[in-house]
């Protein structure tokens, strides 16, 4: 049974108030981890990292954001500095104007603030 319990979930998950949401994430595909079935629940998270969290818990409930409200990605300096694993989600979520940067910059590896996370999820909550 440890075994399966493992498979269904991330490796360093442990026995927490958390470990079904992440077991949750992992087969909901809204959470990939950071490798090697690890999921660092411990960790900061970068701003990269939430917003493709956030896109796949969207995508997993059929809610993606749409139109064409926001800037093209080019728009920002920094738009090189995404990782690969980020881009879709982070161009959509700036293309349809759910988040628009500070000034010309993303900062993908910025450690995002919770007043940055409510800001996100009030732009989203109010195109629906």
């Amino acid at each position: 049974m440890l075994i399966l319990a493992v498979y269904l979930n991330f490796t360093d998950a442990g026995a927490t108030y958390y470990t079904g949401y992440l077991a949750a994430a992992k087969r909901l595909n809204i959470a990939g981890g950071v490798g090697n079935n690890m999921f660092a629940p411990d960790k900061e998270i970068t701003r990269q990292e939430m917003l493709t969290l956030l896109h796949n818990a969207l995508k997993a409930i059929g809610r993606l954001p749409e139109g064409t409200a926001g800037k093209p990605l080019s728009a920002f300096t920094d738009a090189d500095e995404i990782a690969p694993w980020a881009k879709e989600a982070i161009t959509l979520l700036v293309e349809t104007g759910t988040i628009g940067g500070n000034e010309s910059k993303l900062s993908p590896m910025g450690i995002t603030t919770r007043a940055e996370m409510a800001q996100v999820l009030y732009k989203l909550l109010s195109k629906q």
